[in-house]
Protein backbone atom coordinates (compact mmCIF):
# COMPACT_ATOMS: atom_id res chain seq x y z
CA UNK A 1 0.00 0.00 0.00
CA UNK A 2 1.18 3.15 -1.08
CA UNK A 3 0.37 6.54 0.96
CA UNK A 4 1.33 9.92 0.75
CA UNK A 5 0.40 13.05 3.09
CA UNK A 6 -2.81 14.84 2.33
CA UNK A 7 -2.29 18.34 1.43
CA UNK A 8 -5.72 18.84 2.64
CA UNK A 9 -6.23 18.96 6.47
CA UNK A 10 -10.25 20.47 7.17
CA UNK A 11 -10.60 17.32 8.78
CA UNK A 12 -7.52 18.15 10.68
CA UNK A 13 -7.00 18.94 14.49
CA UNK A 14 -6.99 23.09 14.46
CA UNK A 15 -5.60 23.22 17.87
CA UNK A 16 -2.63 20.97 18.92
CA UNK A 17 -0.80 20.16 21.98
CA UNK A 18 3.04 19.59 21.15
CA UNK A 19 4.47 17.79 24.31
CA UNK A 20 8.83 17.81 25.27
CA UNK A 21 10.55 16.28 27.86
CA UNK A 22 12.30 19.09 29.54
CA UNK A 23 14.13 19.54 32.62
CA UNK A 24 16.28 16.82 32.12
CA UNK A 25 19.75 18.78 32.93
CA UNK A 26 21.89 18.03 36.04
CA UNK A 27 25.07 19.40 37.22
CA UNK A 28 27.35 20.64 34.93
CA UNK A 29 25.41 18.06 32.23
CA UNK A 30 23.12 20.19 29.93
CA UNK A 31 20.16 17.88 27.91
CA UNK A 32 18.08 20.24 25.70
CA UNK A 33 17.23 23.87 25.94
CA UNK A 34 14.26 23.91 27.79
CA UNK A 35 14.49 27.85 27.56
CA UNK A 36 14.25 28.25 23.64
CA UNK A 37 12.10 25.19 23.41
CA UNK A 38 9.39 26.16 26.15
CA UNK A 39 7.24 29.02 24.08
CA UNK A 40 6.99 26.35 21.01
CA UNK A 41 5.36 23.79 23.52
CA UNK A 42 2.09 23.12 25.18
CA UNK A 43 2.64 20.15 27.37
CA UNK A 44 6.07 19.90 29.56
CA UNK A 45 7.15 16.70 30.73
CA UNK A 46 9.76 17.47 33.80
CA UNK A 47 12.05 14.84 34.75
CA UNK A 48 11.95 14.30 38.62
CA UNK A 49 15.56 14.17 39.50
CA UNK A 50 16.22 10.34 38.82
CA UNK A 51 17.45 9.95 35.49
CA UNK A 52 18.10 14.18 34.72
CA UNK A 53 16.76 16.86 36.43
CA UNK A 54 18.30 18.17 40.00
CA UNK A 55 15.93 20.66 42.07
CA UNK A 56 17.33 23.92 40.96
CA UNK A 57 16.43 23.31 37.16
CA UNK A 58 13.30 21.26 37.87
CA UNK A 59 11.96 24.35 39.85
CA UNK A 60 13.04 26.59 37.07
CA UNK A 61 11.64 24.64 34.44
CA UNK A 62 8.37 25.02 36.49
CA UNK A 63 8.44 28.30 36.85
CA UNK A 64 9.22 28.52 32.90
CA UNK A 65 6.41 26.48 32.26
CA UNK A 66 3.92 28.37 34.40
CA UNK A 67 4.87 31.53 32.79
CA UNK A 68 4.26 30.10 29.11
CA UNK A 69 0.72 29.04 30.28
CA UNK A 70 2.15 25.45 29.58
CA UNK A 71 0.57 21.93 30.99
CA UNK A 72 2.84 20.03 33.26
CA UNK A 73 3.38 16.68 33.53
CA UNK A 74 5.60 14.74 36.31
CA UNK A 75 8.35 12.68 34.23
CA UNK A 76 9.50 9.66 36.29
CA UNK A 77 12.06 7.00 35.56
CA UNK A 78 13.88 4.31 36.41
CA UNK A 79 16.77 5.29 39.48
CA UNK A 80 19.35 5.60 36.94
CA UNK A 81 21.22 8.36 35.82
CA UNK A 82 24.25 6.20 35.00
CA UNK A 83 21.83 4.85 31.58
CA UNK A 84 19.24 8.70 31.32
CA UNK A 85 17.05 5.96 32.08
CA UNK A 86 16.85 4.50 28.91
CA UNK A 87 18.01 0.85 30.22
CA UNK A 88 15.22 -1.67 31.44
CA UNK A 89 15.80 -2.48 35.26
CA UNK A 90 14.11 -5.29 36.42
CA UNK A 91 12.85 -4.04 39.80
CA UNK A 92 9.69 -5.50 42.44
CA UNK A 93 5.97 -4.20 41.62
CA UNK A 94 6.05 -2.50 45.69
CA UNK A 95 9.74 -0.77 44.99
CA UNK A 96 8.66 0.00 41.31
CA UNK A 97 5.45 2.28 42.37
CA UNK A 98 7.44 3.39 45.72
CA UNK A 99 9.65 5.13 43.44
CA UNK A 100 7.32 6.76 41.23
CA UNK A 101 5.26 7.86 43.77
CA UNK A 102 8.11 9.46 45.28
CA UNK A 103 9.10 11.19 42.08
CA UNK A 104 5.28 12.04 41.15
CA UNK A 105 5.13 13.48 45.08
CA UNK A 106 8.43 15.77 44.56
CA UNK A 107 6.63 17.34 41.58
CA UNK A 108 3.39 18.05 42.87
CA UNK A 109 5.42 19.36 45.80
CA UNK A 110 6.95 22.02 43.66
CA UNK A 111 4.18 22.40 40.91
CA UNK A 112 1.58 23.24 44.31
CA UNK A 113 4.38 25.44 45.83
CA UNK A 114 4.68 27.97 42.47
CA UNK A 115 0.30 27.83 42.61
CA UNK A 116 0.54 25.43 39.42
CA UNK A 117 -1.22 22.25 38.87
CA UNK A 118 0.57 19.06 38.33
CA UNK A 119 -1.91 17.46 35.45
CA UNK A 120 -0.47 14.17 34.12
CA UNK A 121 1.85 11.77 34.07
CA UNK A 122 4.15 10.37 31.93
CA UNK A 123 7.06 7.57 31.96
CA UNK A 124 10.19 8.26 30.71
CA UNK A 125 12.25 5.88 28.66
CA UNK A 126 12.51 2.29 29.32
CA UNK A 127 9.60 2.79 31.90
CA UNK A 128 7.64 4.41 29.39
CA UNK A 129 8.68 1.48 26.41
CA UNK A 130 8.06 -1.44 28.92
CA UNK A 131 4.82 0.01 30.27
CA UNK A 132 3.55 0.33 26.65
CA UNK A 133 4.40 -3.66 26.32
CA UNK A 134 4.70 -5.14 29.51
CA UNK A 135 1.33 -5.49 31.63
CA UNK A 136 3.10 -5.83 34.83
CA UNK A 137 4.80 -2.74 34.55
CA UNK A 138 1.89 -0.78 33.27
CA UNK A 139 -0.11 -2.37 36.43
CA UNK A 140 2.52 -0.84 38.86
CA UNK A 141 2.60 2.75 37.11
CA UNK A 142 -1.25 2.97 37.04
CA UNK A 143 -1.52 1.81 40.62
CA UNK A 144 1.08 4.32 41.57
CA UNK A 145 -0.77 7.30 40.05
CA UNK A 146 -3.88 6.31 41.40
CA UNK A 147 -2.74 6.06 44.87
CA UNK A 148 -1.29 9.55 44.73
CA UNK A 149 -3.74 11.68 42.89
CA UNK A 150 -6.97 10.06 40.70
CA UNK A 151 -7.51 13.22 39.34
CA UNK A 152 -3.86 13.33 37.44
CA UNK A 153 -4.08 11.66 33.77
CA UNK A 154 -1.23 9.51 32.30
CA UNK A 155 0.23 10.17 29.26
CA UNK A 156 1.54 7.40 26.62
CA UNK A 157 2.15 5.11 23.67
CA UNK A 158 -1.36 5.52 21.33
CA UNK A 159 -3.05 1.48 20.90
CA UNK A 160 -0.30 0.25 24.03
CA UNK A 161 -1.12 -1.90 26.73
CA UNK A 162 -1.12 0.77 29.68
CA UNK A 163 -3.44 2.41 27.19
CA UNK A 164 -5.78 -0.38 27.59
CA UNK A 165 -5.42 -1.35 31.38
CA UNK A 166 -6.27 2.63 32.22
CA UNK A 167 -9.41 2.07 31.87
CA UNK A 168 -9.70 -0.51 34.84
CA UNK A 169 -8.25 2.14 37.14
CA UNK A 170 -10.67 5.45 35.65
CA UNK A 171 -7.63 7.10 34.88
CA UNK A 172 -7.94 9.62 31.91
CA UNK A 173 -5.39 8.35 29.47
CA UNK A 174 -3.33 11.03 26.89
CA UNK A 175 -2.64 9.60 23.74
CA UNK A 176 0.97 10.19 22.27
CA UNK A 177 2.28 10.19 18.87
CA UNK A 178 5.95 10.76 18.28
CA UNK A 179 6.63 13.34 15.49
CA UNK A 180 10.87 12.80 15.86
CA UNK A 181 10.86 8.85 16.41
CA UNK A 182 10.26 6.09 13.92
CA UNK A 183 8.01 3.29 14.16
CA UNK A 184 7.82 -0.72 14.32
CA UNK A 185 5.07 -2.60 12.35
CA UNK A 186 3.37 -3.25 15.80
CA UNK A 187 2.90 0.27 16.66
CA UNK A 188 5.60 0.33 19.13
CA UNK A 189 8.82 2.42 18.73
CA UNK A 190 12.20 1.75 17.25
CA UNK A 191 14.48 1.44 19.99
CA UNK A 192 17.06 4.03 20.34
CA UNK A 193 20.00 1.10 20.07
CA UNK A 194 18.99 0.62 15.97
CA UNK A 195 20.22 3.04 13.40
CA UNK A 196 17.47 5.58 12.22
CA UNK A 197 15.53 5.29 15.46
CA UNK A 198 15.66 8.65 16.13
CA UNK A 199 14.47 11.53 13.26
CA UNK A 200 16.50 14.73 13.04
CA UNK A 201 15.12 16.09 10.06
CA UNK A 202 12.61 18.20 10.58
CA UNK A 203 10.91 18.16 7.38
CA UNK A 204 10.65 14.61 7.86
CA UNK A 205 9.17 14.97 11.72
CA UNK A 206 6.62 18.02 9.64
CA UNK A 207 5.72 14.84 7.43
CA UNK A 208 5.04 12.55 9.84
CA UNK A 209 3.35 15.24 11.55
CA UNK A 210 0.45 15.91 8.00
CA UNK A 211 0.28 12.03 7.79
CA UNK A 212 -1.19 11.31 11.47
CA UNK A 213 -3.69 14.86 11.19
CA UNK A 214 -4.47 14.18 7.67
CA UNK A 215 -4.96 10.06 8.17
CA UNK A 216 -4.03 9.20 11.64
CA UNK A 217 -1.30 6.72 10.22
CA UNK A 218 2.13 6.77 10.48
CA UNK A 219 4.83 4.41 8.36
CA UNK A 220 7.16 2.55 9.80
CA UNK A 221 10.87 1.38 9.81
CA UNK A 222 9.93 -1.98 7.79
CA UNK A 223 8.32 0.12 5.19
CA UNK A 224 4.81 -0.85 6.60
CA UNK A 225 1.96 1.62 7.99
CA UNK A 226 0.54 1.31 11.26
CA UNK A 227 -2.83 3.45 12.42
CA UNK A 228 -1.99 6.40 15.36
CA UNK A 229 -4.94 8.10 17.35
CA UNK A 230 -2.78 10.57 19.18
CA UNK A 231 -4.22 13.66 21.77
CA UNK A 232 -0.31 14.79 21.81
CA UNK A 233 2.64 15.37 19.57
CA UNK A 234 5.74 14.78 21.16
CA UNK A 235 9.49 16.31 20.09
CA UNK A 236 12.10 15.16 22.28
CA UNK A 237 13.90 17.94 24.30
CA UNK A 238 17.47 16.21 24.10
CA UNK A 239 16.66 15.95 20.01
CA UNK A 240 20.00 17.89 18.26
CA UNK A 241 17.35 19.13 15.85
CA UNK A 242 14.40 19.68 18.60
CA UNK A 243 14.45 23.54 18.14
CA UNK A 244 14.66 23.46 14.32
CA UNK A 245 11.71 20.78 14.25
CA UNK A 246 9.68 23.14 16.17
CA UNK A 247 9.99 26.03 14.59
CA UNK A 248 9.39 23.81 10.79
CA UNK A 249 6.01 22.49 12.78
CA UNK A 250 5.42 25.94 13.78
CA UNK A 251 5.48 27.38 10.21
CA UNK A 252 3.40 24.41 8.75
CA UNK A 253 0.48 25.23 11.15
CA UNK A 254 0.53 28.60 10.56
CA UNK A 255 0.27 27.90 6.82
CA UNK A 256 -2.88 25.68 7.47
CA UNK A 257 -4.53 27.77 10.29
CA UNK A 258 -3.50 25.24 13.10
CA UNK A 259 -2.93 26.98 16.53
CA UNK A 260 -0.95 25.54 19.31
CA UNK A 261 -3.00 24.60 22.44
CA UNK A 262 -2.49 27.15 25.62
CA UNK A 263 -3.80 25.98 29.14
CA UNK A 264 -4.78 28.37 31.61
Amino acid sequence: MTIEPSTNVQNAQNILDINSDMGESFGDMIVGDDQLLMPLVSSANIACGFHGGDPMVIERTVDMALVHQVRIGAHPSYPDRENFGRVFMNMETTALKSTIKYQIGAMQGLVHSKGGHLAYVKPHGALYNHAAKEESVAHAVLEAVSEMDDQLSIMGLSGSVIASLSKEYKIGFIREAFLDRRYQDDGNLVSRGESGAVIEDPMQAVEQLMLLLTQRLVRTKEGGIVKVEADTYCIHGDNPKAHETLVAIHRWMSLHGIEIKKWK
